[in-house]
């Protein structure tokens, strides 16, 4: 089989990440219960950043009351579509005026300006307290990682695998990807023809990405472009790209170009859930620009993963910020339980051709 690595896949140029990202996330899954009445303490930018996602949601789990601020003339302004409804000093009031049963702690510099008291005595009133960062992952299923500080993920119990759960998942992954190579050979040899017909080139092409601990390894998959195609440069993969031929469309479209990397998970360079790969040199700029970007490779690259289910695809330095968000939410609660998920949604996502260009 003939071999190229020249090929582009879905990357492109870095630019500067913008400091607000205008993103409304999909539902995450919750059981029916009563409604929240949400009142969020503090006016940052996690509080706002809070806020949009909780105004994003059905009102028929929350409802949004409004933010706690620090002075008397703010009150009654409106933050990215939301009210300030009091100031710290009148915490204990607001909550009983407007039936508040969940506050959201979203203050920058708590030890300042925490009003302990007060939270101590509405705990006791049996109103639930929540820290702001753990309501915004709970409701969004990423990680505000423009808020967080180094120690929140230093000290975290989290951001780790058990033995137990390492196993399950190696073992999914070896035999539910030798079992779809087998299955799969005649449609890939279907491919192979239909690609060779279509366009000048090799079937397959490989490309380095960053894997695990941040290792490089080759990447397999079914060429999409025609040769060349980053003849001009490496640039974002755009709708209607004139560089994706017209048989790599449909491979895209219904994401059948990604099947050869069942071989990288054979070889344990990757899992079929997991952060996608990226290439060396994004991987390069992409630390400098965006924070905590090394925690992705604390665990295998994935064919598909909860970013893929969860946002658009990626086409800019904007979108990676966010899906980055995703990764590490993935990175942060991995279980087997979240991978089933990611399954069944990416069989959902795959049957209506969502997200691929």
């Amino acid at each position: 089989m003939s071999l190229t690595i020249n090929n582009s896949d879905r990357s492109g140029p870095i630019g500067t990440v913008p400091l607000t990202i205008d993103h409304a996330p999909k539902a995450i899954f919750r059981v029916p219960g009563p409604r929240r009445r949400i009142l969020i303490l503090g006016v940052g930018s996690l509080a706002q950043g809070l806020s949009q996602v909780l105004l994003s949601r059905s009102k028929m789990f929350t409802d949004l009351v409004g933010f706690i601020g620090k002075d008397n003339e703010h009150v009654g302004d409106e933050l990215v579509g939301t009210r300030i409804v009091g100031t710290v000093s009148q915490l204990v009031s607001v909550v009983e005026r407007d039936h508040v049963d969940t506050i959201a702690v979203c203050l920058e510099d708590r030890r300042a300006v925490l009003p302990v008291q007060a939270l101590l005595d509405l705990k006791g009133k049996g109103v639930d307290i929540w820290d702001g960062h753990h309501l915004y992952e709970e409701e969004s299923g990423r990680l505000p990682i423009d808020d967080f500080k180094p120690s929140a993920i230093i000290f975290s119990r989290e951001f780790r695998q058990g033995i137990v759960v390492r196993t399950i998942k190696r073992s999914m992954d070896l035999s539910i990807s030798l079992i779809g190579l087998v299955i799969a050979l005649p449609l890939m040899a279907v491919i192979g023809i239909l690609i060779k017909l279509d366009s000048q080139g090799p079937v397959f092409y490989q490309q380095v990405r960053v894997g695990l601990r941040a290792r490089p390894y080759m990447i397999w998959k079914f060429r999409s472009m025609f040769l060349d195609a980053e003849k001009g440069g490496a640039r974002w993969t755009s709708e209607k790209d004139p560089r994706i031929s017209r048989v790599g469309w449909y491979l895209r479209k219904w994401r059948i170009d990604e099947i050869p990397q069942l071989i990288n998970v054979l070889r344990g360079e990757m899992s079929l859930v997991g952060p996608r790969p990226e290439r060396p040199v994004f991987v390069q700029e992409l630390r400098g620009i965006i924070p905590y970007y090394d925690l992705r490779h604390a665990v295998r690259p994935g064919i598909t993963g909860w970013a893929q289910i969860q946002f658009r695809y990626g086409a800019s330095t904007e979108d990676s910020h966010v899906k980055l968000q995703y990764d590490l939410y993935y990175v942060k609660y991995l279980s087997i339980q979240i991978d089933l998920r990611i399954f069944l949604e990416t069989i959902r996502v795959i049957l209506r051709g969502e997200g691929a260009r």
